[in-house]
C-alpha cells in the first residue's frame, strides 16, 4: 500500500501543518489518483481564516484542496472509464458536507476523487496546465447550465448558434474565463468585463466584447450592447459583482437570471464575526432587495453541486476530454508555479489570499 503525506490544516485558523496520512482505497464509484500538480482557491485561506461561519461542519484535523491533477493508482469496481496509469484531473469534493472527507482533500499525494468529477487529459498536456481547472471549471458550468441557474444548453462540438448572449462580469477569474468557453462552446455570444490587460486574451477565448469593469460608464456600455440582443443569463464573479449585474439584467430583455459565485463580503483583510455577519445579512439584502425592484432572479452558485445532477457527466465524460484533446478547449487561466511540494502550499495560499489576475497559482508535488 503506497505511503501518503498530506498538508493538514490542524484546526479551525490554523496553519498547514505538512505530516502522514492515511491511504484510503476507493469507493464503488471512485478513483484514487496520485497528484502531480495541485492548484490554489480562494475557498482554501478563508476556510482557513473564517472557519467559524465558512464550513462549520468540516472534522479537523482537515486535508484543503479542490483542484488535481495526476496519474490514476485504483479505481473502485464501478468505475469503467479509467484504469490505472491513465493521466486525468479531477475536482475534490471533500469540504463538501455530505462528504466532510479529508481523504477527498487534494493536498496530499494521493486523493481519492469521484469517477464522475474526473476528466482524461492529453498525453501532451502539463500536469501544472491541467490543474488549474477542475473547481472553476465545475462552477462555471454550474451556473451555466443546471437548471436552477441559467439553465442553458450544453456545450458540444461544432456548437449552432443560439441568436442569445451571456454577460460575464469578472471573465479573467479562474470561474469567468472557464464561463466564456463554455458559452462559447453551447453557441452562445459572450459580452463580459476584465482589467484592459486581460482583455486579449479573453477574445481569443472567444468573448465578443471584453470591457473594463472599472470604467464608470461599464454599465451603461453594456446596457448599450444589450439594446439587440437576448440576454441569456448573468454569471457574476467578484467582490461586488452582483449589485451592477442585477441593474444590468433589470434593463436587458430575456432571460433576468443573475447566479453568484462570489460572497457578499471579502476576508483579505482579516475576519472578524461581526462585520462578516453585518456584511454577509446587508449585501444579500441589497441584492435582493435590487433583483425584486427589476423582476430579476439571483442565485448563489456551489460549484460541486454538478456532482448530483447531469451537467456533471455532461462535462467531464461527454464533452471536456474531446474538447481538450482537439485543443477546443484551453486550461484557464494560465499557471503560475508557486512551489514545488507540500510545504510551499501555505505560502501559495497566503499569495493567492493577496490576489492575483488572470493566473491560478499551481504547486507540483514530487516524491
Amino acid at each position: 500500500m503506497p505511503t501518503n503525506t498530506a498538508a493538514w490544516i490542524p484546526a479551525r485558523h490554523r496553519r498547514l501543518e505538512v505530516g502522514p496520512a492515511p491511504y484510503t482505497a476507493p469507493g464503488p464509484d471512485e478513483i484514487v489518483i496520485r497528484n502531480h500538480a495541485v492548484a490554489v482557491n480562494p475557498l482554501d485561506w478563508v476556510i482557513q481564516v473564517a472557519g467559524r461561519v465558512a464550513y462549520t461542519w468540516l472534522a479537523y484535523p482537515f486535508v484543503l484542496g479542490a483542484d488535481l491533477a495526476g496519474e490514476v493508482v485504483e479505481t473502485g469496481a464501478a468505475v469503467t472509464r479509467f484504469r490505472p496509469g491513465d493521466r486525468v484531473l479531477a475536482l475534490s469534493a471533500g469540504t463538501d458536507r455530505d462528504a466532510n472527507s479529508a481523504a477527498q482533500g487534494a493536498f496530499q499525494h494521493y486523493t481519492v476523487a469521484l469517477e464522475r468529477l474526473a476528466s482524461p487529459i492529453p498525453a501532451s498536456m502539463p500536469y501544472v496546465d491541467a490543474a488549474v481547472l477542475p473547481l472553476g471549471l465545475s462552477t462555471a458550468a454550474c451556473a451555466l447550465f443546471q437548471t436552477h441557474h441559467l439553465g442553458l444548453r450544453h456545450p458540444v462540438a461544432d456548437a449552432a448558434p443560439t441568436g442569445e448572449t451571456v454577460l460575464v462580469w469578472g471573465g479573467a477569474t479562474s470561474v469567468g474565463s472557464n464561463a466564456v468557453q463554455l458559452a462559447v462552446a453551447a453557441g452562445y455570444d459572450v459580452v463580459t468585463t476584465a482589467s484592459p490587460h486581460n482583455a486579449e486574451w479573453l477574445t481569443a477565448l472567444g468573448a465578443s466584447h471584453v470591457l473594463d469593469y472599472r470604467s464608470p460608464a461599464v454599465e451603461n456600455d453594456i446596457i448599450r450592447i444589450f439594446r439587440d440582443r437576448t440576454l441569456a443569463g448573468v454569471v457574476a464573479i467578484g467582490p461586488g459583482s452582483a449589485l451592477p449585474c442585477v441593474r444590468i439584467a433589470g434593463a436587458c430583455r430575456g432571460n433576468r437570471f443573475v447566479t453568484t459565485a462570489t460572497a457578499p463580503v471579502t476576508f483579505e483583510n482579516g475576519f472578524s464575526l461581526p462585520r462578516t455577519l453585518s456584511g454577509m445579512v446587508g449585501g444579500m439584502a441589497s441584492v435582493k432587495l435590487a433583483a425584486l425592484r427589476r423582476g430579476v432572479r439571483t442565485r448563489f452558485v456551489i460549484g460541486s453541486d454538478l456532482k448530483r445532477n447531469e451537467v456533471g457527466p455532461a462535462i467531464f465524460r461527454d464533452f471536456l476530454p474531446a474538447a481538450l484533446a482537439e485543443g477546443r478547449y484551453r486550461p484557464v487561466p494560465a499557471a503560475t508555479v508557486a512551489g514545488s511540494s507540500l510545504d510551499d502550499l501555505q505560502h501559495a495560499m497566503d499569495l493567492q489570499r493577496k490576489g492575483v489576475s488572470g493566473t491560478k497559482l499551481v504547486v507540483t508535488l514530487s516524491r
